[in-house]
């Protein structure tokens, strides 16, 4: 079979040939001119590009669809669950509220049980606070944990009858040790006076009324420690999280409460503190060995030595 080449050839053989007594516009009797030539001397030149152009667009294409995969295979992982919500006898309730925090994205058109009592949704693995307020039962605030599954994780709802909610049984600190709740955003933290040390540092000089001195106080914003837990600030602090608040407590009993808003600084100037250092110095048995310190009151009535509990509630 001839190839491409030679068929060219034979072309501009037959080409010339006709050249000899013509004038340079006709050349023979096939009405060809130099721009036939040219044509003919460019005709693999332009296969040769169109070859190019296309391998170009299918490695193109190649290139895209498989960095769309890549992007696809980079998404986290999600979890089917399954929140089925059941009265005490057992049958389920149908068209109740749930709220979970952090809050599903995207969210579905209703947060609610259907007819069935259940809820199902996609989440990202990791720590969940799930909150149901329903008329007739008790509210539930409780912490669930999504595993990263394919299979559908059922997180069983048992309601209770009744208004008002059950009291919690909290373990005890040891001596040294700062406890801090976030239920049902986290499971308690227990945090010793090392561990505090390694979290992230902050400085603050306040004045102390009562001992007519200025005082600079280091340790840990509180919002920190929270934060940590998932409790609910920044972006999250809206609608019902701004009736959560913060009480602090002494080992002799004194308690005094912060707002959560208080305490985020993104929503409020000042700051506050659980301290282990003042004036450069480890707090000493008689304030240590942790303090909370709040900058923006007038007077310490806040300020809360020998701390050894954060604990985070809500007024609804």
């Amino acid at each position: 079979m001839e190839t491409l080449d030679e068929h060219n050839g034979r072309v501009r053989r037959r080409l010339r040939a006709g050249l000899g007594g013509k004038s340079s516009g006709q050349i023979g009797g096939i009405g060809a001119t130099h721009a036939d030539l040219n044509r003919v001397t460019r005709y693999p030149h332009d296969m040769i590009r169109q070859k190019r152009d296309l391998v170009l667009l299918f490695v193109a294409l190649f290139v895209s669809l498989s960095g769309s995969g890549l992007l696809h295979a980079q998404q986290p992982a999600r979890t089917p669950i399954n929140i089925q919500v059941k009265d005490p006898a057992g049958a389920a309730v149908r068209h109740v509220p749930i709220r979970l925090v952090p809050s599903p994205d995207p969210a579905p058109g209703k947060m609610e049980t259907d007819e069935e009592g259940q809820l199902m949704l996609d989440l990202k693995p990791g720590g969940y606070a799930l909150f149901i307020s329903f008329a007739g039962f008790k509210s539930v605030a409780t912490h669930i944990e999504v595993q990263g599954t394919k299979e559908v994780q059922i997180i069983p709802v048992r309601l209770e009858m009744g208004a008002t909610g059950s009291p919690m049984v909290l373990p005890a600190s040891s001596k040294d040790d700062l406890r801090v709740s976030a239920y049902p955003y986290h499971l308690d933290m227990f945090l010793k006076p090392s561990e505090l040390k390694a979290l992230p540092r902050t400085t603050i000089t306040v004045h102390n009324e009562h001992a007519k001195a200025e005082e600079t106080y280091t340790g840990v914003r509180v919002s920190e420690l929270l934060i940590k837990m998932g409790a609910p600030l920044g972006r999250d602090l809206r609608g019902a999280a701004l009736s959560c608040y913060v009480v602090a407590s002494g080992s002799d009993g004194y308690q005094a409460v912060v707002a959560l808003a208080e305490l985020d600084p993104s929503f409020h100037i000042g700051e506050v503190i659980v301290a282990d250092t003042m004036n450069g110095e480890t707090l000493d048995a008689r304030s240590g060995p942790f303090k909370l310190v709040v900058t923006e009151d007038k007077r310490p009535a806040r300020w809360v030595r020998n701390l050894v509990s954060i604990e985070l509630k809500s007024a609804n």
